[in-house]
């Protein structure tokens, strides 16, 4: 297959899942594991799009800055700060590896 029937695919079944979650009953909906299951699968995408953002750069896995923005942004939510002291820190971190020299 070449990259627009995968992206097709991709079209159809994320149709096709939006579709059966207007036609299935609310109260099926609503129960605690599926709740539950629906919650984790959302952290680990969000997770993992924020790591191949910070990582990656196209098809090749290069560590830079972004990666220094990553890290000071975690110890700041380990740390409890507010949302924008996350992401100055993360700002501030980046700035900081990009002027030693990091990409």
């Amino acid at each position: 297959m070449n990259l627009w029937a995968w992206v097709l695919v991709a079209c159809v079944t994320a149709f096709a899942t939006k579709l059966v979650g207007w036609l299935l009953p609310a109260e099926k909906l609503q129960r605690p594991w599926l709740l539950q299951a629906a919650g984790t699968l959302t952290v680990g995408l969000l997770a993992s799009l924020t790591v191949m953002n910070a990582v990656a750069a196209g098809q090749e896995l290069r560590p830079d800055a972004r990666l220094l923005a990553l890290a000071a942004a975690a110890v700041a939510l380990l740390l409890r700060a507010p949302f924008l002291v996350v992401v100055l820190a993360g700002a501030v971190a980046a700035a900081l590896g990009r002027l030693l020299g990091l990409p």
